[in-house]
């Protein structure tokens, strides 16, 4: 039995209030937009907005960002100054976390990803990312890692110390209580 990704009206209604205000509050992650546009491409789309309720009760706080200034693409950011509380203590993927032997987490970042209908921010839309807010002060995020590091038992994640963005490496089977991830989810 699948479970059904769609949020009832009363879940919409506050979904949709919750966003609206921080959208309003944030115009500088996303100039000339108006939110009346973003709420009727979303009001169409009922599985992203089950998704960007996810990201919400992870404590994602998403919000429209606008990295390209001549994109008519609308994608939400994870905007949390810190990485979300509801997604650290996560070791990088599935393959990652049946390799653990001892003090397994509870899940891992990659199927977290994939249950919330969202995409793992890479290295480059991390960084791309930061240059709209500084993100990940005193946490870090997992981000997608290329092929040949995972193969050889790697994970990349990323974070913003003294004004730089950093990218670091470490075994895909570890955890931190402030290592987490960062995600995105694109609307139109």
């Amino acid at each position: 039995m699948s479970k059904k990704k769609q949020l009832d009206s009363v879940q919409t209604a506050a979904l949709l209030e919750i966003l609206k205000n921080r959208f309003e509050q944030n115009m500088q992650r996303h100039p000339g937009l108006v939110w009346s546009d973003v709420e009727n491409q979303l009001k169409y789309q009922p599985e992203k907005l089950w998704s960007l309720d996810q990201m919400e009760v992870t404590g994602g706080e998403p919000d429209v960002v606008v990295i390209e200034a001549d994109s008519s693409e609308i994608i939400f950011y994870d905007c949390s100054i810190e990485t979300p509380k509801g997604r650290r203590s996560l070791c990088y993927d599935r393959a990652a976390l049946d390799a653990r032997k001892e003090h397994k987490p509870k899940n891992n970042a990659i199927d977290v990803v994939e249950t919330m209908g969202v995409e793992l921010l890479t290295e480059a839309q991390y960084r791309q990312f930061q240059e709209i807010e500084n993100f990940d002060l005193k946490t870090s995020s997992w981000v997608k890692t290329p092929e040949d590091v995972r193969t050889l038992g790697g994970a990349i994640f990323c974070d913003s110390r003294y004004g730089r963005v950093f990218t670091y490496h470490n075994g895909a089977q570890s955890y931190y209580a402030t290592r987490g991830f960062r995600c995105r989810l694109k609307i139109k």
